[in-house]
């Protein structure tokens, strides 16, 4: 399958890594605003074409689909070009700065008879299919609990003055939308979206949330989340069940799960993931795709913009507007 790539940061490159692996990837196009930098990232792998006009880069037909890896309030605009041009798209996490563009997104892509599917890598791992396989032995499921909590190098930088993109509003971007997103994105594709929302959150001088937490509403369940740039938690995430309780060691890249009993029995769920952690991701769209789909049951268009409006009526509560929204 032909890639092409926009964004030619360090998530890009390891995206394109653990693409290679499934032995079904191969880079033919990079887009960079700058082509020396663009022409520098491609040397890396092979000699893909390098593009500074993003719409030459979409009318290109030396790729079937392309990976979006820009700030978050480029993601829309980028993803919507490329599928009028034809262009399966994998779009980075968030999906879009908020629900109104995510629509906009899923619409191109029924409109194009395009794959679209927001790169969430996590969920698509196979610990995480084993949570899901063996929720039903917990019993009714009473509370989600889940925290993200890493410290940011680039808060050091903002400390000394310097507003750096994960810090910028003008970016659509925070804390909820880089870490928080980890927490709630496995819960919607497990419970649905909750039916209500509470939120609170540390506000930084430049406007966006440091950390934050939520506490959300099912009918017969909550769920508590916490997350934060700007410290560090080593909890894990739990579901806890009236017959036993979930432990997860990571939610953004589970790698130990097991059940813990009420009768004091253990269960070891953790399943063997040699390859690195967004092969995962790489192989379900390229499945996706080889097989004629245009949207995956796990990172559905549905739960991606269920993931996008809790995470705007949070910014609602806790007072957090980005550009995009006034548009």
């Amino acid at each position: 399958m032909r890639f092409g790539i926009i964004g030619t940061n360090w998530i890009t490159e390891r995206f394109i890594q653990a693409a290679l692996e499934t032995e079904q990837f191969v880079l033919t196009a990079v887009y960079s605003r700058s082509e020396d930098k663009g022409k520098e990232f491609a040397g890396k792998f092979g000699d893909p074409q390098v593009f500074t006009d993003l719409e030459t880069f979409a009318s290109s037909e030396d790729m079937d689909a392309v990976y979006i890896a820009s700030p978050n309030s480029l993601h829309a605009e980028q993803a919507i070009l490329m599928m009028d041009h034809g262009k399966h798209v994998l779009c980075e996490k968030p999906m879009a700065s908020n629900p109104t563009e995510v629509k906009r997104m899923i619409e191109a892509a029924r409109r194009n008879d395009v794959l679209l599917m927001e790169a969430l890598k996590s969920t698509l791992m196979p610990n995480f299919h084993a949570v899901r396989d063996n929720l039903y032995k917990i019993g009714r499921v009473r509370r989600y609990f889940s925290g993200y909590c890493q410290y940011s190098s680039r808060f050091d930088a903002f400390k000394q003055g310097k507003v750096l993109n994960a810090f910028n509003p003008a970016f659509s971007n925070g804390a909820l939308m880089d870490l928080g997103i980890y927490c709630i994105y496995p819960m919607v594709t497990l419970f649905g979206k909750p039916e209500s929302v509470q939120a609170s959150a540390i506000m930084l001088s430049s406007g966006v949330d440091g950390e934050g937490s939520l506490l959300v509403r099912y009918p017969d369940m909550d769920g508590v989340i916490m997350y934060s740039k700007i410290t560090d938690s080593y909890l894990p995430t739990e579901i806890q069940g009236e017959n036993g309780t979930i432990v997860i060691d990571k939610v953004n890249q589970p790698y130990d799960v097991k059940i813990l009993y009420r009768d004091g029995t253990t269960e070891e769920l953790t399943k063997s993931q040699p390859q690195e952690s967004m092969y995962y991701e790489a192989l379900e769209f390229i499945e996706l795709f080889l097989s004629g789909q245009r949207e995956s049951a796990i990172n559905s268009h549905a739960h991606s913009l269920a993931v996008a409006e809790v995470m705007e009526e949070a910014r609602r509560q806790f007072g957090l507007r980005f550009p995009a929204d006034e548009v």
